[in-house]
């Protein structure tokens, strides 16, 4: 092995050895321990220490703490400084060995207190907005929970608009987000298992489960995909993606985002896991199957044949995204026969001035299209929904009386664009965006052969594909008929009788009982019958 690689690898296990050692104890001077903090932060401006000493004859200093910007002021305040300064008698207490048991049960007024016996522990508890409390010459250190500082408030999603249903989106608080779905599901069989991700920043990450409902095999490989991350920072859920999802070779997404708590609470209704990252305000869930990007969460507030047909609409739309410009250029180059005579014959006119073939007027129109659209979501708001309708106008006319394309080709593009937006998922969206180009190549070189086989090689891909161990196409390959009533065809709520098999726990498909289909009973018949009875004898 040369040189240089066994340099690497002996520092490797060095630094492996170094982090594995356990982290040195709170020393019990007060004046030592601050001047740690200053040391390990740097003496940044922002780590406040608030220094207070209590009682008459023998007094005592009391440090407090905290980082400012991410703590509650207000907290502080008046549950921990007003509560020391009141406590006449502290000083005899805390010269007792139970020091920290008095501050914790008598003293500190706020909801979760615990106490703190290494550096790890305390430095990761001062960088989340808690605060921490020394008591000279007594060992340890307590943690106040005052998490707080400046939240953005809780506004409708920007990415998932829906007309029916709630108007209330995630934000980039994890525990506010967990509490909006919290408030939806009022059970205790919610369970959360918060993690540690990230050796820099030490994002804060939390798995969210049914239990009894979740499947353990799943839970298990989540909680092991999440603790086998190692990297420097977690900015957002999409560095929690990319580490954990099955295939990385895919244009496909194999994770599902929500933006919506009842779209989170739903997934987890049928067994699905989520994934909250703290300064995130989009949610992972997992498993997720490719169907499940085409629904939302109107189609379950809507009546049953208002949702099939929207989804009969997505079908059409997902078609039209992929294959539109790639058959117009197969017929247009190589299968004159598939188009109606009078129709050819208004193509041919359009087409005689332009001096390019079908494939690269397709490709310059598409790359101009998304040029446009990436123009319109860098912009300012005001001002990138203009850029983008004028900016396709202008250039799609002007591209036309200049000869350079085709009026029916711009038609084309146009069209596959509008349904792309359609798309009710964006990483969806996008994903069809990149697989458009493909088939445009296979339309160009093989005509209509290029494009099925085109079809049968994506098909091919999406069976081989898995989330979590889940077949990607699930339940339509492998065919699953209990749970076909919520895939293209959405069946009216009272047939959802059991959970998807491959994703919820076994033991508990069971959604909900027998004989929900609405309509008179005997019983309400009765009432009816009475009813009528009483209204004759009035008239």
């Amino acid at each position: 092995m040369p040189s240089f690689f066994k340099q690497k690898k002996n520092n490797k296990d060095r630094r492996n050895k170094h982090d594995n050692r356990p982290s040195p104890s709170i020393d019990c001077s007060l004046d030592a321990n601050l001047a740690h903090i200053k040391q390990k932060t740097g003496n940044s401006a922002d780590v406040i220490t608030r220094t207070l000493t209590v009682g008459n004859e023998f007094k005592t200093d009391i440090a407090l703490v905290y980082v400012d910007g991410i703590v509650d002021s207000q907290s502080i305040n008046d549950f921990l400084i007003e509560a020391i300064l009141e406590k006449h008698e502290l000083n005899e207490k805390l010269m007792q060995q139970e020091a920290f048991n008095v501050m914790k049960e008598g003293v500190v007024a706020v909801g979760s207190v615990k106490p703190i016996k290494d550096w790890d522990e305390l430095f990761s508890s001062l960088m989340s907005g808690e605060t921490i409390i020394f008591i000279d010459k007594v060992n340890g250190a307590l943690s106040a929970d005052t998490k707080g500082g400046e939240r953005r408030s809780i506004e409708e999603p920007t990415t998932q608009v829906n007309i029916m249903g709630p108007k209330v989106g995630f934000t980039e608080s994890l525990g506010t987000n967990m509490a909006m779905v919290r408030r939806i599901i009022k059970n205790t069989n919610v369970w959360v298992e918060p993690l540690k991700v990230g050796k820099v920043t030490n994002t804060d990450v939390t798995i969210m489960y049914i239990n009894g409902i979740a499947n353990e095999k799943i839970i298990k490989e989540v909680r092991e995909r999440l603790k086998s991350i190692d990297i420097d920072s977690v900015l957002d859920s999409g560095y929690i993606e990319v580490f954990i999802e099955d295939e990385a070779t895919t244009p496909f997404p194999t994770l599902y985002r929500a933006e919506r708590p009842d779209v989170v609470a739903s997934n987890l209704l049928e067994g699905r896991i989520a994934i909250f990252v703290d300064g995130s305000p989009f949610v992972l869930v997992v498993p997720a199957v490719f169907v499940q990007f085409f629904q939302t969460a109107d189609d379950y507030y809507f009546r049953s044949d208002i949702a099939t047909s929207l989804r009969f609409l997505r079908v059409l739309i997902f078609i039209i995204s992929i294959f539109a410009p790639a058959l117009y250029i197969a017929a247009t180059t190589f299968h004159h026969e598939m188009i109606p005579t009078k129709l050819l014959i208004v193509i041919a006119a359009q087409r005689e001035t332009v001096p390019f073939p079908a494939f690269f007027e397709a490709v310059l129109m598409e790359v101009t299209f998304e040029i446009l659209r990436e123009a319109g979501v860098r912009l300012p708001k005001p001002v990138g929904t203009a850029v983008s309708i004028v900016g396709a106008l202008v250039v799609g006319q002007a591209a036309v009386e200049a000869g350079v394309v085709s009026a029916a080709m711009v038609i084309i593009v146009a069209i596959t664009a509008i349904a792309n937006f359609a798309t009710p998922n964006f990483a969806m969206a996008i994903s069809l965006r990149l697989l458009r180009f493909g088939f445009m190549i296979a339309a160009a070189t093989f005509g209509i052969y290029g494009i099925v086989l085109g079809g049968i090689l994506l098909m091919v891909h999406l069976s081989s594909l898995r989330s979590f161990g889940v077949p990607y196409m699930t339940p339509l390959s492998p065919f699953i008929p209990g749970n076909t009533d919520d895939t293209v065809v959405r069946l009216p709520l009272w047939k959802f009788n059991k959970r998807p098999e491959l994703i919820a726990d076994n033991d508990n498909l069971t959604r909900q009982g027998e004989n929900q289909m609405p309509g008179p009973d005997d019983k309400r018949g009765m009432i009816n019958s009475s009813l009528d009875k009483d209204d004759r004898n009035e008239s």
